[in-house]
């Protein structure tokens, strides 16, 4: 693929599609929204309004993070403040798809009260091929995806949806974002799922639950860090397990297993050869950071049989 003909291409798309209306780029920090986003400002400059939504289900100090980084390329990023409105959306529910389908409808709630207060007509998101085919197949619903199975998202929300990635796979995303001039940062960034940590906690989704995986996780990408992968990261598993204190009482408490994987474009995937030593210390440093821990776990499942997320 000649990556600079498809960013001219999609930009040039984009501007003739908005014309002289406002549009949203639904940035959340990932690969597929940042080079969107980098995309979309390209073609309309100041016509575009960037929104993060902190939907309490994030990386480590990620809203923070990603707005520092867009201001670097002179790109102003709003944080919309949501997570109470994500965690009533998500309470009481523990089946996957249930939990996914609320993430969505809370998602597109979320962004079309911002776009009609912005008085924008377009919805700028980076959905991707595997996106599309994942839903599609029925493997999981994925945030992103509307049109492709039958939902209006003008009838439902209020806006038009423009998406200039939707032919692409995770490493041709990737190439476009090296293309645009994106740092490293921000081009080679593992993935990291729209539902955010919603997709590694196991059981409902509460502020407490949320809090041990996203230690988890923060644990798991350190200490693998030198590795050649495609994802790392950590669970929470929904039942307990028994474990022993220091003074031998018995005591309930939670599982964490760990996931790193090896895959190109996330349509397969295999498990990541850890070295022993590797998965010590990061046994270690779950235990001593994560004192709720009693199990943890190593996750070798292939993708087929299994998806890379646990929802």
């Amino acid at each position: 693929m000649d990556c600079k003909k498809f960013a001219r291409r999609q930009i040039e798309t984009i501007r003739k599609t908005v014309r002289d209306a406002r549009a949203i780029s639904a940035l959340s920090g990932g690969v597929d929204s940042s080079v969107c986003t980098v995309l979309a400002h390209r073609a309309i400059g100041d016509q575009l309004r960037v929104i993060f939504i902190d939907d309490g289900l994030m990386r480590q100090d990620e809203p923070q993070w990603v707005k520092k980084q867009f201001a670097k390329l002179g790109i102003k990023v709003s944080i919309i403040r949501a997570a109470g409105t994500f965690f009533k959306a998500l309470k009481g529910k523990t089946d996957p798809e249930d939990k996914r389908k609320a993430f969505r409808h809370t998602f597109y709630k979320v962004f079309g009260k911002a776009v009609r207060a912005s008085k924008a007509q377009f919805l700028i998101q980076g959905t991707i091929a595997a996106d599309i085919l994942e839903t599609k197949k029925g493997v999981k619903t994925q945030h992103n995806v509307l049109d492709q199975i039958g939902i209006s998202a003008k009838k439902g929300y209020g806006f038009h949806v423009i998406e200039p990635l939707k032919t692409l796979y995770k490493p041709a995303v990737r190439k476009v974002g090296r293309t645009l001039g994106m740092p490293e940062v921000l081009h080679a960034r593992m993935p990291f799922p729209g539902p955010g940590l919603a997709t590694r906690c196991l059981g409902e989704c509460t502020p407490r639950r949320i809090g041990i995986v996203r230690r988890a996780c923060k644990i798991v990408e350190e200490e693998t860090t030198r590795f050649k992968k495609f994802q790392a990261f950590g669970v929470l598993l929904a039942d307990r397990a028994t474990g022993v204190t220091k003074d031998g009482r018995r005591r309930f408490g939670d599982l964490i297993a760990i996931r790193c994987v090896n895959s190109e474009n996330a349509v397969t995937a295999t498990a990541t050869r850890l070295p022993w030593a590797t998965l010590m210390k990061i046994q270690k440093r779950i235990y001593k950071e994560i004192p709720s821990a009693t199990k943890v776990l190593y996750d070798l499942s292939p993708k087929p049989p299994s998806t890379i997320e646990y929802i």
